[in-house]
């Protein structure tokens, strides 16, 4: 309650016996600030033992009536034990309305007692209080304001640790790591239930894309954040290339809702894990997502589900083994010039992306159905093998999802 003020000698030396007569009576302040504080709010004894509440506040009330009569070239004890106090108060978790509270019930008790010390002795240390008053209240607001600024400063801090431990609980278990307690300390830290149906996600994504999406994690920044959406709720972690988030889901609720939600939101692909059934299990569902992802070409955008492209996820999860089946099965396609093999390998993907329709596969590839039939057989002779057979079908499908993901195709590419 002190503070830096311009006045005359024999005001300082009244104020300065004001503040010693106080001192006198400072057991009592505390008791009545303490019973104030207390039918305030329950809050401050529910924070505080009585006993350590009590010292700590007859510490602050000594400190700053002493500041009131300090000499002006003195250390500012007084915004000092404030930086203290917000810092203390924060960690131990006291709302900051209170602290404010607090410093302001103080400033009121002080200034009654100064002011009805002075009314029972000469009028002339009345007035001097009076003259004064400006300067205490100012006091006090620098005070309550430097304690509030160290109790958001320390606010920041314990949530910027608090943070760093839940994206180690969860980095975790997204690495598949077993330790004993490990998810029961992730579902209390992250507020999520430690069994239930979970899937995750993974999305390819460059830097400067990671704030695409704002209104769906608005707010996050690189940190654990949780994002509601669609009636889901998901924990996102960003990563160098990618973007992982792990979806809550509601009992019976399936990933459509998810792909439905993160589809089209991104510039990059993405892939949806299938569910598994608690947080212990995040580890094998965040390897299926990546491998769910890398069934996308390239160019893709979409968002994909493992469990609609298992097909797929074999083949790119053999990369030896679907290099053998291209050669295998494309080793006289593979032989021709560029372009011709570029128009029998669209030509084929259109005719699977149509679902054997020639009509429809040649409305879209703007040329005559006899064209594409033309074509088909032309691609039938050079693999040796048949469309109407359906072991031959199955082989030359997955020939060409691993040719095209292989990066080694030319042309537009239906994602099927």
């Amino acid at each position: 309650m002190g503070g830096r003020r311009p006045r005359t000698g024999h005001d300082w030396k009244l104020l300065a016996e004001s503040c010693v007569a106080l001192l006198e009576r400072l057991p009592e302040l505390v008791d009545e600030h303490i019973r104030q504080l207390t039918e305030y709010s329950p809050v401050y004894g529910q924070v505080l033992p009585h006993d350590q509440q009590w010292r700590e506040a007859e510490t602050a009330m000594r400190i700053g009536i002493q500041a009131i009569s300090a000499p002006r070239d003195s250390p500012r004890r007084d915004l000092e034990h404030a930086e203290e106090a917000g810092r203390r108060r924060a960690q131990q978790g006291l709302p900051l309305e209170l602290l404010v509270h607090a410093y302001r019930s103080a400033g009121y008790l002080v200034w009654d007692a100064l002011m009805e010390s002075a009314a029972s002795r000469e009028p002339e240390r009345l007035s001097v209080l009076m003259r004064c008053a400006t300067m205490v209240w100012s006091a006090v607001d620098v005070q309550a304001a430097t304690a509030s600024e160290s109790y958001l400063a320390t606010e920041r801090e314990l949530r910027r640790r608090t943070d760093e431990q839940l994206q180690a609980l969860l980095d975790a278990l997204l690495e598949g790591q077993e330790a004993p307690g490990l998810a029961a300390r992730a579902a209390a830290g992250l507020d999520l239930p430690e069994h239930g149906p979970y899937a995750v996600v993974v999305l390819r994504t460059e830097r400067h894309d990671a704030r695409d999406g704002r209104d769906a994690r608005e707010g996050r920044d690189g940190c654990v954040r949780p994002m509601l959406g669609a009636g889901l709720r998901f924990i996102w972690r960003m990563r160098a290339d990618c973007e992982i988030g792990v979806v809550a889901l509601d009992p019976g609720q399936g990933l459509d809702a998810v792909a439905r939600l993160l589809d089209g939101r991104r510039s990059g692909p993405g892939g949806i894990s299938p569910v598994v059934s608690g947080l212990g299990e995040l580890g094998r569902a965040r390897r299926w997502a990546e491998l769910a992802l890398r069934t996308c070409l390239p160019d893709a955008t979409g968002v994909v589900r493992l469990d609609q492209r298992m097909a797929t996820a074999l083949v790119v999860s053999q990369p030896e083994l679907a290099g053998r089946l291209v050669s295998d099965v494309f080793g006289g396609l593979l032989e021709l010039e560029p372009g011709d093999r570029a128009v029998l390998i669209e030509t084929l993907d259109m005719w699977l992306a149509c679902e054997g329709s020639a009509g429809r596969a040649a409305a879209r590839l703007y040329c005559h159905r006899n064209t594409v039939f033309n074509r088909l057989r032309r691609l039938e002779q050079l693999t040796s093998r048949s469309l109407a057979r359906p072991r031959d079908l199955i082989e030359m499908t997955l020939a060409l999802d691993a040719y095209r993901l292989a990066g080694t195709g030319s042309g537009p590419a239906t994602a099927r």
